[in-house]
């Protein structure tokens, strides 16, 4: 009995065999090469551009030709049309996200807030170049749709809090108000040029939400109400 425990040698009269230890075997069956890697990415990336491009031009075959890749490696890496799409809305999310973690230390949280937005447009965009094949994979109640929806969650409130916190957005609107709001503006029509629409509108829906100065005073003053005043100071005979 041959053991699996480190490499075994096994001769004949004119052949010498080496059985590799499985559990190396394993590991590199397990890890992807480097450049299937790399195809990977340059797939998702250019389904991102097609994808966002809409229209007839939006297929695989695009896909493949602006990733520079054939269409059998696409293929290989995503076997349906819904795979690949579920694949460019999950990185979308989690790029989303991440993008949201590094504009928490923006030292404007306002400004961070409308970057963050201004960059979900192109995430809806993307979304809008394959919203049939997503309809049943992102429904209420999908696993998908439970992903995107707490991590986009999340990003908007770490970012809202920061801005209420600092004085400089009114503290009534929930992180689920705001997505609602910006995802009504970027629905709101699906003509050449929305992207454009949707972004005057969040700059607009945005410079709404922020206190204004003379709101600002009013919480200083009321804030000030019940503390005790100092006294005079006494004048010098």
């Amino acid at each position: 009995m041959l053991s699996c425990a480190g490499p075994t040698r096994v001769q004949s009269n004119q052949f010498v065999i080496y059985i590799a230890d499985m559990d190396d075997h394993t590991d590199q069956i397990r890890k992807p090469r480097a450049d299937a890697v790399r195809n990977r990415e340059r797939v998702l990336e250019a389904a991102k551009v097609v994808f966002s491009a809409g229209g007839p031009e939006a297929s695989l075959e695009a896909v493949a030709k602006r990733a520079g890749v054939g269409i059998g490696t696409l293929y290989r890496h995503f076997p349906t049309r819904e795979d690949l799409f579920e694949a460019v809305y999950r990185r979308e999310v989690e790029q989303l996200s991440e993008l949201a973690e590094q504009l928490r230390n923006a030292k404007d949280p306002v400004d961070a807030l409308r970057r963050w937005l201004h960059s979900g447009v192109e995430f809806v965009a993307t979304k809008k170049g394959m919203v049939a094949a997503l309809a049943l994979a992102v429904q209420s109640g999908s696993e998908l749709h439970a992903f995107s929806f707490e991590r986009l969650t999340k990003a908007t409130g770490s970012l809202l809090a920061r801005a209420v916190a600092a004085g400089e957005m009114r503290a009534d609107i929930s992180p689920e108000d705001l997505l609602r709001a910006f995802f009504g503006m970027c629905y709101i029509h699906d003509q050449p040029g929305w992207q454009a629409t949707a972004l005057r509108l969040l700059d607009v829906f945005i410079d709404g939400l922020r206190v204004q100065p003379a709101t600002k005073a009013k919480a200083k003053a009321k804030a000030r109400v019940g503390k005790p005043e100092k006294p005079a100071p006494k004048r010098k005979r």
